[in-house]
């Protein structure tokens, strides 16, 4: 990565203090840590402080942050869900070295980050039913969904790059009035 300009340092102080609620509440923490994953569009929208050199790339470094702290809460969870948990978490990584030697985003469709997702599913099991442990068929059933979802969202944005053409506010804009219209 080259030079940190001012932008890129606000942007990663909030991402790593939206990584932080995490250790304390896994479930909730997890979903304010990906919605914080989301904010650097949209700061970078909103704020000129000179800009983020390869965005991509700061990224994907920055992901580690969130990641990191899922997997320490992943480490205190026992039977099958902590199993995958790492497994998962080292699938990603892989992804994540194998996109930074080529800095090829299509990389990441063969590296879908299905750690987050089965974390929030874990973190949401032992929120809302405490002591309740996935049998192999269970793990089976929670998986294949959420791979699909996870190979749906990595294909629209790192292969078919559909989303690359807007801006954060240009999506929440388009959002609102989608929302709004039947009520103008």
């Amino acid at each position: 990565m080259s030079g940190v300009t001012q932008e890129m340092a606000l942007i990663a102080v909030v991402r790593l203090l939206g990584a932080l609620p995490v250790l304390r509440w896994p479930f909730y923490g997890g979903l304010v840590a990906l919605l914080v994953d989301q904010s650097d569009l949209l700061i970078m929208n909103l704020v000129n402080l000179g800009g983020v050199n390869d965005y991509q790339e700061f990224d994907k470094y920055l992901d580690q942050a969130y990641l990191m702290t899922f997997l320490i809460v992943a480490l205190r969870w026992q039977g099958p869900e902590r199993g995958i948990a790492i497994a998962l978490y080292i699938y990603r990584l892989a992804g994540f070295v194998a996109f930074e030697i080529t800095q090829q985003r299509d990389v990441l469709l063969l590296f879908p980050n299905v750690f987050e997702f089965w974390f929030l599913l874990a973190a949401a099991l032992h929120q809302f039913r405490p002591g309740t442990h996935l049998t192999s068929r269970g793990v089976v059933l929670a998986l294949a969904p959420l791979v699909a979802l996870k190979l749906a969202q990595e294909y629209v944005l790192h292969y078919a790059r559909l989303l690359d053409g807007f801006t954060t506010v240009e999506a929440i804009e388009a959002a609102w009035r989608w929302l709004t219209g039947p009520l103008s």
